[in-house]
């Protein structure tokens, strides 16, 4: 705990704002990292897991990227464009 108030008193925010900002981030984070797993998008959990945005990025994804429906291709389709 004394190092979250040197944090804090380095970045002149009080405590509680610095407390309310991990838990926004963290809550933000585990359901777009929900959410693109049970979406089947590795590429999407890797850079959501990587990239610290203060949850901009997870609630793009949440609200606009995830929406997005991209067309899937049947594996009979697939064999029948090979032939």
């Amino acid at each position: 705990m004394a190092d979250a108030l040197s944090l804090s008193a380095i970045l002149g925010v009080p405590l509680w704002l610095l407390i309310l900002a991990v838990i926004w981030s963290l809550v933000w984070k585990a359901l777009a990292l929900w959410k693109s797993a049970r979406r089947n998008s590795p590429v999407w959990f890797i850079a959501l897991l990587v990239i610290n945005t203060f949850g901009i990025l997870e609630i793009l994804y949440l609200f606009l990227f995830s929406k997005i429906k991209l067309p899937k291709v049947k594996e009979k389709e697939k064999s029948k464009k090979k032939r």
